[in-house]
């Protein structure tokens, strides 16, 4: 029996789990951090439009919990991510209630699942039962609202119940008619998405003006769909596929009739929408939509497998999150074949000496791509990886560069091994490798490569997120003289300024002023900017809840730093190492006198009786929100 805290101080609950098999213990954690990680992913995917890991990786995640909550289905909770649709309303857009849930589909990874999927319902149905196999579109979903043939609001799929109205921004999609040559009431489901021309064409411009590009369509599509700038989004070009009919007042019997109805009345469908009967037809559909994959203008994520009588698919019924009458088969990561032109070397923030393609360009996975990572140099030497080689890439889970292999039996006569090498390529010192690891690293610290990473690192958005310092203009203030360390960004005068190429008076301003904001930063932010090795955001935010301000760290041991709960001695001696050195010293010295915010976010903690437990907050409560409860769990957890 264990004693668990009645965080209003009124009762004890009472809990046993000395019965618990280990295997169903350690489910239950990993069902916890799986959730945990899934959540965070969903946020930066669906909300921000910022994902950090790859769809395959994300659809790794989710059928690992799918798998677990399967096996152990008491453990199975109304807010598990397998039981919502993934996005949320953003409050700077009024929320649209759907009246027709805008549900997500179930993944499918193989042949034999889509097979046990089609041979399920033929064996329902009968074997002439008829599917429908469709391309899936990365891009947007949203719902599109007809009243007497005329577009009245439109609005993104949000939780699948509960979305945002974009009327005035999706009336700037061309595709997208103002009024349909019928007079109906009807509300169709379509994605929104980018050419990857389009793609092209605004990252060229976002070049030529020093700002950040868009890192593939799926993310500028749905960036750019919630702008609140109309004009914006009608320059950028978006497009639209129709693939469903959401409600109607005229009764159709299949779904290739209703689509053939929206074509009629004006609307642009689905490119790729083919009818299929039995197993074998629509694995063919299946295979023939992957062969166009790479020669389509628009990406796709997968092939939508979907049951095409109507009425079948009201008996077939859904689940909270999906219709059990489609599935969504996704490829596996795509990988074209380029050539090795040459091999270059990156100085990274913290000295790391990373090697770069630069190869013919192709396009993996919706992107251009001219350079590719080589990780480390034993990776180069493991793979025999040549200038003049031909190589198949692919995007490591579908977001980093890399080379898969080498084609040797087409590689030149003349070819030479590739040689690491001994010094710093950008201030000549000699490369040290580091004990333990593959990597070398430039450990002058007056190298103006770490200078110059160091300082984009530090203004970057996730860190001080300073908005009108890009890459271009840091270079600018370094080559200029203007700052020789971090600090010295906030001695930056608007007459230097000005001096920069692309300033003008109000450019001026506003970096001012985002300078002047970041200041107000809290704690962990800074700690990430400075780059300490090892440390991210997690660990940074974790270390500024533990200290009441950035002094402490200069008087803190590795001993005391690795008993921080998820600060490991690796991290603390780099905390350590960081702090005695004189430059960080004087770096925190001009921030402290030029008043950034050195101050941390120390929690004042009630009790630890909650430490080591696992909390799931599910339900709705009186008087209190669930996030509310969340702190307050942690006030009685460390």
């Amino acid at each position: 029996m264990e004693e668990q805290l009645n965080l209003f101080g009124e009762k004890e609950v009472v809990i046993d789990n000395k019965n618990e098999d280990v295997e169903y213990t350690k489910a239950k954690i990993e069902i916890k951090k799986l959730r945990k990680e899934i959540k965070y992913h969903n946020e930066l995917y669906y909300n921000q439009d910022a994902p950090e890991i790859s769809d395959y990786d994300y659809d790794m995640l989710m059928k690992r919990l799918k798998m677990l909550e399967a096996k152990f289905p008491d453990l199975i909770t109304k807010n598990s991510p397998t039981q919502l649709v993934g996005g949320t309303a953003q409050k700077k857009f009024s929320e649209v209630s759907h009246d027709v849930q805008m549900q997500s589909l179930n993944d499918v990874f193989s042949f034999e699942e889509v097979t046990e999927f089609v041979e399920k319902v033929i064996e329902e149905f009968g074997k002439d039962t008829e599917f429908v196999v469709e391309t899936k579109i990365d891009g947007l979903s949203v719902s599109l609202e007809y009243v007497d043939g005329v577009l009245v609001r439109g609005s993104t799929r949000g939780d699948g119940i509960t979305g945002e109205d974009i009327t005035e921004n999706v009336k700037q999609i061309q595709d997208i008619p103002l009024k349909l040559t019928t007079k109906d009431i009807i509300e169709v489901r379509g994605e929104v998405y980018l050419s990857r021309e389009n793609l092209d064409k605004l990252n060229e411009e976002l070049i030529a003006q020093d700002k950040p590009l868009l890192a593939n369509c799926r993310n500028a599509a749905a960036g750019t769909l919630r702008q609140l700038d109309p004009e914006l989004v009608k320059k950028r070009g978006l497009n639209i596929f129709v693939f469903n009919v959401q409600k109607s007042e005229i009764k159709f019997a299949t779904h290739k009739e209703s689509l053939d109805y929206c074509k009629n009345a004006g609307i642009t469908t689905i490119a790729y929408s083919k009818v299929a009967v039995g197993v074998q037809d629509v694995l063919e559909c299946i295979k023939e939509i992957g062969e166009l994959r790479a020669t389509l203008p628009y990406d796709i994520d997968g092939a939508v497998v979907k049951v095409n009588n109507l009425s079948l698919r009201e008996t077939l019924g859904v689940t909270t999150k999906v219709p059990k009458w489609a599935v969504a088969y996704k490829y596996p990561p795509e990988e074209r074949e380029s050539v090795v032109e040459d091999i270059k070397i990156q100085v990274g923030r913290t000295g790391k000496i990373t090697p770069l393609a630069v190869i013919k360009p192709v396009r993996v996975a919706g992107s251009l791509i001219s350079k590719c990572t080589l990780h480390n140099f034993d990776y180069i030497k493991e793979l025999d990886i040549r200038v003049g080689d031909s190589i198949k890439i692919r995007k490591a889970g579908d977001v980093i560069p890399e080379v898969a292999c080498v084609i040797k039996e087409k590689r030149p006569a003349n070819s030479t091994i590739y040689v690491a090498p001994f010094v710093c390529p950008i201030c000549g010192e000699e490369l040290e490798k580091e004990e333990g690891t593959v990597d070398l690293r430039c450990t002058n610290n007056e190298c103006d490569a770490l200078i110059y990473r160091a300082i984009c690192h530090f203004v970057s958005r996730e860190c001080m997120d300073i908005d009108g310092l890009g890459d271009a203009t840091v270079e600018q203030i370094i080559d200029k003289g203007y700052v020789k360390d971090v600090a010295d960004i906030y001695s930056l005068t608007p007459h230097q300024i000005y001096t920069l190429e692309g300033f003008k008076e109000k450019s001026v301003k506003n970096l001012i002023d985002a300078i002047n904001k970041s200041k107000e930063n809290t704690l962990d932010k800074l700690i990430f900017a400075l780059g300490i090795r090892h440390i991210g955001k997690k660990a940074a935010k974790i270390l500024a809840e533990h200290i009441d301000s950035i002094y402490d760290l200069f008087e803190t041991s590795e001993e005391e730093l690795s008993s921080i709960d998820e600060i490991g001695p690796k991290m603390a001696k780099s905390i350590v190492e960081f702090m005695q050195k004189e430059k960080t010293k004087n770096i925190i010295q001009k921030l402290d006198a030029v008043r950034v915010n050195l101050k941390g976010n120390k929690k004042e903690l009630l009790s630890n009786k909650l430490a080591g437990l696992i909390v799931v907050i599910t339900g709705s409560f009186d008087n209190i929100s669930r996030d509310e409860l969340s702190k307050l769990v942690e006030l009685h957890s460390r």
